[in-house]
């Protein structure tokens, strides 16, 4: 970390940063500066990714958080979503992010360099800070203004079956006045870095926690009154006779549970009078932090042993991070999963994440805004918009209805004339929103979006929405290669048919 940076965070003052704006335009990659002779390439994978970021037209969002006169200078904005779009799109650490950096002049030149230089940009604890800065919101505004663009060039395309290189399915529905294209819509969860939550190993570390405080709450105590006693030998022990058995009755574990609930309470009793006598001042803020939350996983776990329940509205899975809930799904793999549940719409190949939430949500409330969304974006509704059967409600079929947007599923009614076309048409649209499934197993096998490895909140959103940027400049990418491979067979095709004299 490079002199006092580190307080730049969106949640303090300004004026803590001060922040340059460079006059210069865009650097080009023909004036990157190569000390051991040779130039960038135009066709590198990094430099047509640097191309399609509107650098310049997010900085000034990004300046705002800091001030233009008092403190140490910030890193670009440049810089910082680069080595983000680095981080995630090579799925690696931060650490190594910084090295991959260091060794690469395509990576320097994306980051906003304008030389090669051999030494790291900067330490790799400033990617939190990267994370905290570059919020949810602004990523979705990049997001928007990619997607848009590229939205234009297909609308625009003499090509009515859609896009110059798309490979998606849903651009060969036939457009008309009120209604074009087609919408995939569908939730799933992306799973934080968490082990699986029980409520014995809950417990048994809210203790540990809680003996912590103690100690810290005694110290300025020692010598004057005895020290309280905790008897975390014994509640240990107790814990492990529990924890190592393979196979443990309702009635066992019940007796552990309540065991290791009488545990937190004893030591719930001591802060509470050395409190008294000390006051919480000598904390730490992360205790401070931890006591909140074990209070309230004390109550919640009380609550459910009263009530022989296994369920409570807000249930805490990790003290460590509180904010993450159990999320069924009732999938194959995993009942339960434990993350932020992300909405995604797909728009011909291109994702917009509509709404990230670390409640179990009903996706199916958010459809209707989805819909308008894409009003927005395309000036027109959807001809279809492929999605489960959980979004085929009341309201939604009436709200689809009124603006002429075919919503998948099965035909209402008892089956008519045309009910083997309706069928025919239920497969198709099972087939064919397959592709945003396979888009979510993109995100989580090459990505990392099924591990989510940020421990706050906001550094979780920011790299959610990190990996659906990311997957949309590779779309972009792949449009740009299979655009030039096209205009390369179309010259050919005019050479060997068109330009040939006739003998």
């Amino acid at each position: 970390m490079h002199g006092n940076e580190g307080l730049c965070l969106k949640t303090l003052a300004p004026d803590y940063c001060m922040y340059k704006r460079k006059d210069t335009d865009q650097l080009e990659f023909e004036d990157f500066y190569l000390p051991f002779g040779g130039k960038l390439r135009s066709d590198n994978r990094w430099v047509r990714l640097a191309q399609l970021i509107p650098w310049e037209e997010l900085e000034e969002e990004y300046a705002s958080l800091f001030s233009d006169r008092m403190g140490a200078p910030a890193k670009t904005f440049r810089m910082a979503l680069g080595a983000l779009i680095i981080k995630e799109k090579l799925n690696i650490t931060d650490e190594e992010t910084v090295e991959q950096i260091r060794e690469t002049p395509y990576l320097q030149y994306l980051i906003g360099l304008t030389e090669y230089r051999d030494e790291a940009p900067f330490d790799p604890s400033m990617m939190v800070h990267f994370r905290k800065r570059i919020t949810p919101e602004v990523l979705a505004t990049i997001n928007d203004v990619i997607v848009n663009r590229q939205l234009r060039k297909d609308s625009s395309s003499d090509d009515s079956a859609g896009s110059v290189g798309s490979d998606s399915p849903e651009d060969k529905i036939s457009e008309n006045k009120t209604n074009a294209g087609v919408m995939m819509v569908d939730a799933s969860v992306a799973p934080s870095d968490i082990a699986y939550p029980t409520d014995l190993n809950l417990l048994n570390e809210a203790r540990e926690k809680l003996e912590s405080i103690i100690d810290t709450l005694y110290e300025p105590l020692k010598g004057t009154i005895k020290k309280p006693r905790t008897y975390r030998q014994k509640a240990r022990k107790s814990y492990l006779i529990a924890a190592k058995r393979r196979k443990m009755s309702t009635k066992a574990i019940r007796k552990a549970i309540k065991q290791q609930l009488q545990f937190v309470s004893r030591d719930i009793r001591h802060i509470e009078e050395l409190k008294g006598l000390v006051g919480l001042e000598t904390l730490r803020s992360r205790h401070y932090r931890d006591l909140l939350v074990i209070h309230e996983l004390y109550r919640q776990q009380q609550e459910m042993f009263d009530r022989k329940i296994h369920s409570v509205s807000d249930r805490i899975v990790n003290i460590a991070q509180p904010h993450i809930r159990p999320i069924v799904r009732g999938k194959a793999s995993a009942d339960v999963e434990f993350g932020a549940k992300i909405i995604v719409s797909r728009i011909n190949g291109y994702h917009v994440l509509e709404d990230i939430s670390w409640d179990n949500v009903n996706e199916s409330t958010l459809l209707q805004e989805q819909i308008e969304r894409y009003h927005d974006r395309m000036g027109v509704y959807p001809e279809a918009v492929l999605a489960d059967r959980l979004y085929r409600n009341r309201d939604n079929l009436r709200f689809c209805r009124e603006r002429n947007v075919r919503l998948s599923g099965p035909h209402l009614g008892r089956p008519g004339k045309d009910a083997k076309e309706n069928k025919k048409q239920e497969r198709l649209d099972s087939a064919m929103r397959n592709a945003i499934e396979g888009s979510f197993g993109i995100g989580k096998r090459r990505y990392g979006m099924n591990r989510i490895m940020m421990k706050l909140r906001e550094t979780s959103e920011t790299s959610i929405s990190l990996i659906i940027l990311v997957m949309n400049l590779e779309k972009s990418l792949r449009d740009i290669f299979v655009s030039i491979l096209e205009r390369l067979c179309f010259g050919c095709r005019r050479i060997l048919f068109e330009e040939i004299p006739v003998s």
